[in-house]
């Protein structure tokens, strides 16, 4: 595909319009980065959760701010918004599973997205990567803007969207290889050859996995508990540097202690990169997130359920003073 030279944050004016740009341009997304440089990749050269291309981004704030308080509605006001989902529904087969959903995601905050199941928070998530593009029967109406360029575009490769945006799946899914090997994975694909020890190193670093497994890099990593092979997944994931992680309940197979871990981790790396997570598990959502969107279901005359987004604010407003009576009651367990 023809690529365009343009700025990512460039506004595109048609849904035919919008381009994601090829290695070596400049990226100019609300922050500095750095230009680089790498090779065109094709789908079937990479795996599930390691997708995104290096984008180098300077860290900003992570401090928590009271949701309301004038300082919160700066900050979020001045935060570039990296997903702009207007009207978006994702049927399967023409049967709607989420429907009209529109919300914007903003950078360097986590998003959580919540509700009981079969509302389509999996669906809605996996719609902002195009994952949904590889399964049969399904369809995205619509708009996904990802820094103001149409992600649904004809002339966009959804390939290089998922380069750009990693995603990190329910249950840790680590390559029958080497701890080393699966980190190391993308950054070949894309080309690297140098460097590959430091790259490593950094990836397992900042998934707070390196303490743990610098002394058996070699050893399979099918020999790790489920909580480290989780982190070393994100690991493989930031390895080449996504702009987006895309989380679907990331902890709901791990311990408490696990959990514990990548939540923390998650808070960490917030500062780099912009979150986007499904959980059930409400304290969750209320510990780690500063956007909270809840969905649930609807039953049509026909009896088919639809999920909808209910509400979509401030996490702290969320569970404290929602203004939606579904939000309040699924928060507080009356239903759901």
């Amino acid at each position: 595909m023809a690529m365009d030279s343009g700025s990512l944050a460039s506004p595109v004016s048609s849904r035919d319009a919008g381009t994601i740009p090829k290695f070596g341009t400049r990226l100019e997304i609300g922050l500095r980065r750095q230009s680089v440089e790498g090779p065109d990749v094709r789908s079937g050269e990479q795996g599930d959760a390691m997708t995104a291309p290096v984008i180098g981004v300077e860290p900003a704030s992570a401090a928590r701010i009271d949701a309301g308080s004038s300082e919160f509605e700066e900050r979020l006001e001045a935060a570039p918004v990296v997903f702009e989902a207007r009207d978006v529904s994702v049927s399967y087969f023409g049967v709607v599973a989420v429907g009209d959903v529109s919300l914007d995601v903003h950078q360097h905050g986590i998003t959580a997205l919540i509700g009981p199941s079969g509302c389509g928070k999996s669906t809605l998530l996996r719609s902002f990567n195009r994952m949904n593009d590889l399964i049969l029967g399904a369809r995205v109406d619509g708009t996904i803007r990802y820094h103001g360029q149409d992600m649904y575009a004809a002339a966009v490769d959804p390939v290089e969207v998922r380069r750009r945006i990693g995603m990190v799946f329910q249950r840790p899914n680590p390559f029958p290889k080497s701890i080393y090997d699966n980190v190391a994975f993308g950054p070949r694909i894309m080309g690297r050859r140098k460097g590959l020890d430091e790259a490593v190193e950094h990836a397992l670093t900042r998934a707070a996995l390196w303490d743990e497994v610098k002394a058996k890099l070699k050893q399979s990593a099918y020999a790790l508990s489920g909580g480290q092979q989780q982190r070393l997944c994100i690991a493989r994931c930031l390895a080449v540097e996504p702009d987006v992680i895309l989380m679907d309940e990331p902890c709901s197979a791990l311990d408490p202690i696990a959990t514990a871990r990548i939540e923390d981790l998650m808070s960490d790396l917030k500062r780099e990169y912009t979150i986007v997570i499904v959980t059930h598990n409400m304290q969750q959502a209320a510990r780690v997130s500063d956007m909270t969107a809840f969905l649930t279901t609807e039953v049509g005359d026909d009896g088919h359920r639809v999920g909808r987004l209910v509400e979509f604010d401030a996490t702290d407003k969320i569970f404290t003073n929602p203004t939606d009576p579904r939000t309040e009651g699924y928060i507080t367990g009356r239903f759901g």
